[in-house]
This record gives structure tokens, C-alpha cells and sequence, in this order.
């Protein structure tokens, strides 16, 4: 089955549903991601974008048995997916439940938080293979790991399990397989009381500063946005009264 797409509110869901092939992704599962993550960026409601998974595997990467002579100009997809997933509008919460190797590693260093079971574990064995990692890639290792860490995932095509993968950055958040659910959707309340422009917009500068792409002229644009906005006066007027705001994202 193709990856589905679930809205319900101001959350969307992305699942991958081939936990048969431990959910790696063929040429035409990357083709569906794209249009997922375009139909989430139109829906302008959206505040929190879930990844998840079925079955015992996140994801074992791309699956290059899906690349016949037609669609050999495809074989880059997954880096176009994983950064686009880094650069969609909303905050993303990748669920982790299980293994995540090759490209998957960084499909869910491109999300906002990362949330492991402890039944996790993840390698990167672009070395053993022979390929030379993309560029958007080996920043999101660096920026979200640190030089160290990256030579050492990345060059020695080392598997961790959840502990380290939480200890080094790669999770932002360890739960218990029977509580991974209930850690995701925690977090999803707890972002969901926030003001939408100000964290959209934060999230979006933060990644760009990250990869030495910050753009002056649009972080002001979005600090104003936030300064003028309705929101920044709610905010102040349930501060003073001590309730807690009501958002609107305007």
C-alpha cells in the first residue's frame, strides 16, 4: 500500500504502509509523499504534520529494486521528499516504533521533533554501499548531531539502539513501545497551544540558520507578521489575566 494521508483538524498524519518490506519506499511511494506533504502545505490549518509507521520497521530507506530504466532520472527523489518534509509549513513529529536505516535516518532528522520507542535502532550504511551522501543530508547530520557523530554514523555505517540514538540528538524523545502513542500526542497538545505564526515561523528560520540559509529579509517579514498579529494581543491579554489564550493564527 502507498503511504496514506489522514487530516483531522489541525493535525495531519502520514503513514507508511508497507511493514511487509519494512517500509521502504519505492519510486512511486516517493512520488505520493510529494504530493502529500504539497496537499498539507495548501491546507493552510494545518499546524502539526505526523509521520509514522505500521508494523515492526519506521523504514529501511529507499527501495532502489523500484528503479527500472524509465525512471532512472527519479533515482534523487528521496532527496527531494526529505527536503521538502524539512521545509513544509508545519511543525512534523516523526513516530518512531522501530528500526530506521539508510535514507530513512534522514527523513526523520528532517522532522521538527523525534519522538523513539525503545524498541528503536538506526544505521546509516551508505559507506558499505559505495554512495557518497547528498548535500542537504550531511547538513541535517551535522546540524542536528555534530561533526563528530556524523563521521561516526556516516563512515562507519555503526547500528545504535534507541538510548544512544536519544543520547547524540538523533531523538528528541525516548517512550516505551506501549507509550510511544501517548508521548506523540502529547506533544501534539502541547504545540497546538502555541501561537501558529510565531512557532511556524520559527520553525522555519530555525532550520535555515541551521543550514547557513537564513534569509534577513523574510525573518523580519515574519517577526513583523507576528508583531501586528491579533494572536500577540491575545497573548498579552491572557497573560494578564491569567487564562490561557485562545490562538487564531492571525
Amino acid at each position: 500500500m502507498k503511504p496514506s494521508l489522514s487530516i483531522q483538524g489541525k493535525v495531519a498524519v502520514i503513514t507508511l504502509n508497507n511493514p511487509e518490506s519494512a517500509n521502504r519506499l519505492t519510486v512511486d511511494d516517493l512520488d505520493t509523499l510529494q504530493q502529500h506533504i504539497r496537499d498539507v502545505n495548501q491546507h493552510q490549518d494545518i499546524i502539526i504534520l505526523i509521520i509514522r509507521s505500521t508494523g515492526k520497521y519506521f523504514c529501511s530507506g529507499f527501495d532502489i529494486t523500484s528503479l527500472d530504466q524509465a525512471a532512472k532520472e527519479k533515482s534523487l527523489m528521496f532527496e527531494d521528499v526529505v527536503n521538502a518534509l524539512e521545509d513544509c509549513r508545519p511543525i512534523t513529529i516523526a513516530a518512531v516504533q522501530g528500526g530506521v536505516y539508510g535514507g530513512a535516518t534522514d527523513l526523520v532528522l528532517a522532522c521538527d521533533f523525534r519522538i523513539g520507542s525503545e524498541s528503536a535502532e538506526m544505521f546509516m550504511p551508505a559507506a558499505k554501499l559505495g554512495i557518497h551522501f547528498y548535500q542537504r543530508g550531511l547538513v541535517r547530520y551535522v546540524s542536528r548531531l555534530g561533526v563528530d557523530t556524523a563521521k561516526r554514523l556516516l563512515l562507519t555505517a555503526e547500528k545504535i539502539q534507541s538510548a544512544e540514538m536519544k543520547e547524540i540528538g538523533f531523538l528528541t524523545q525516548l517512550a516505551k513501545p506501549e507509550e510511544l502513542d501517548q508521548a506523540v500526542n502529547g506533544l501534539t497538545q502541547e504545540i497546538m497551544l502555541m501561537a501558529p505564526l510565531a512557532i511556524l515561523g520559527m520553525k522555519k528560520h530555525i532550520n535555515r540558520i541551521a543550514s547557513n540559509a537564513l534569509n534577513i529579509d523574510e525573518l523580519n517579514q515574519d517577526i513583523a507578521l507576528a508583531q501586528n498579529s491579533e494572536d500577540l494581543q491575545e497573548g498579552r491579554t491572557a497573560w494578564a489575566e491569567k487564562r490561557a489564550p485562545i490562538f487564531k493564527g492571525r
